[in-house]
């Protein structure tokens, strides 16, 4: 009997352990990218790897420019009593004051830790929650509010507001149909509606906020599945939209912040961009039904002319290595260029740094769908 209860417990040993084959277990490890930097104000960044939707497959990364090193799976070395680590589909990651949000979408949580430990601090629940801002101490979250589902009765989203001190939530209001990326200028907040969910019946708004009153006072008219925004100095907003995939191709528009009007349509198809100085950076991977293909483009716009400054922001020819670029970023001091490649989705991705000039620094490889990046002035306490 103790023989056949040994076997008994040693086959179920080897069940789980083959159940165990089909869970990713993330190994924090890290590589020497380059020299260190001394001397400089911004001391390294987080990247944020989104990971495959139902996988729980979201990491989080660090590079610290004062050592040369890129630390992948930072969260789950300083989190190890966190279960499942970040969770499901990262989405947005930004710094404010000591602590860094990430918002992780599927998951529904806007997970804040220390950002000179990455110590979890506290989760924070937002039902499909998309993009991050910051005003005057007030954190606002972009949410579609529903399940994620395709469903051309999808209710509309929200934006949840967010008290940095608490880091409880405070006041929500209404707005278009699957809301995506923000900006705040003046005492409002734009807010990009997409109704991805909804489609072929898809949202072209803007909303504007009122941050004081926390009321929608109205909606700006700009082009369908509206997504990524940004402002420059001279509050100019730039706001992308993904088109159709079909008929519409995907456009950028500039919103006058002054008269909130749509005052350009440049033309320019926009998946990812960053601002940096009078430069706006950025890429599409532009996808047609008809062709069944992905058209990559890259490119600098100046904002003061609206004028487009090149079409090459890698000029040394690593742009044919680089499959699905993901997101991009400047860094606001040295003004290298951060890129970051989702290869086919599945395998991992990689992480590039390029000079000013468009050439290639060093590379490495990253997590699963490498994406958001956000710079820190504190260093990373060892």
């Amino acid at each position: 009997m103790r023989k056949l209860h040994f076997i008994y417990l040693l086959l179920l040993f080897l069940v789980f352990s083959a159940c165990r084959e089909d869970e990713w277990i993330f190994l924090s490890d890290s590589v020497r990218v380059t020299p260190p930097v001394v001397g400089s104000r911004i001391k390294g960044f987080y990247q944020l790897n989104e990971g495959n939707m139902g996988m729980n497959r979201a990491s989080l990364d660090y590079f610290d420019y004062t050592t040369g090193y890129y630390i992948r799976d930072i969260f789950s070395e300083r989190n190890p009593d966190v279960v499942k680590e970040l969770g499901d589909v990262g989405n947005d990651i930004r710094v404010y004051g000591q602590k860094v949000y990430a918002v992780i979408n599927v998951s529904n949580l806007i997970v804040v830790f220390d950002v000179r430990t990455a110590r979890r601090i506290k989760e924070i629940e937002v039902p499909n929650c998309r993009y991050l801002a910051f005003w005057e101490g007030k954190a606002y979250v972009s949410s579609y509010a529903g399940p994620v589902q395709i469903d051309p009765n999808a209710e509309k989203g929200f934006v949840a507001e967010i008290d940095t001190t608490t880091l409880e939530v405070t006041r929500k209001v209404p707005v278009g149909y699957q809301p995506e990326e923000m900006v705040v200028h003046d005492g409002k907040l734009y807010v990009a509606n997409s109704g991805g969910y909804r489609v072929p019946e898809y949202d072209r708004t803007v909303s504007v906020v009122d941050l004081n009153t926390f009321n929608e006072l109205g909606k700006i008219d700009v082009g369908i599945n509206l997504h990524r925004m940004t402002i420059d100095k001279r509050g100019d907003i730039y706001v992308s939209s993904r088109g159709d995939y079909r008929n519409i191709p995907p456009n950028l528009y500039v919103i006058d912040s002054r008269t909130d009007e749509v005052k350009r349509c440049l033309d320019i198809p926009v998946g990812g961009m960053c601002m940096s100085g009078d430069s706006l950076y950025y890429y599409s991977v532009a996808y047609t039904a008809a062709s069944g293909q992905n058209k990559v483009t890259y490119g600098i716009l100046d904002t003061r002319t609206k004028e487009q400054i090149t079409d090459r922001i890698i000029t040394d020819g690593t742009d044919r290595d680089i499959m699905i670029p993901y997101g991009i970023a400047v860094n606001p001091e040295t003004k290298e260029i951060l890129m970051s490649d989702a290869q086919n989705y599945v395998v991992t991705g990689m992480v590039y740094c390029f000079s000013p000039e468009g050439k290639l620094k060093w590379k490495t490889e990253g997590g699963n769908i490498p994406g958001h990046f956000a710079f820190v002035t504190q260093g990373l306490l060892q």
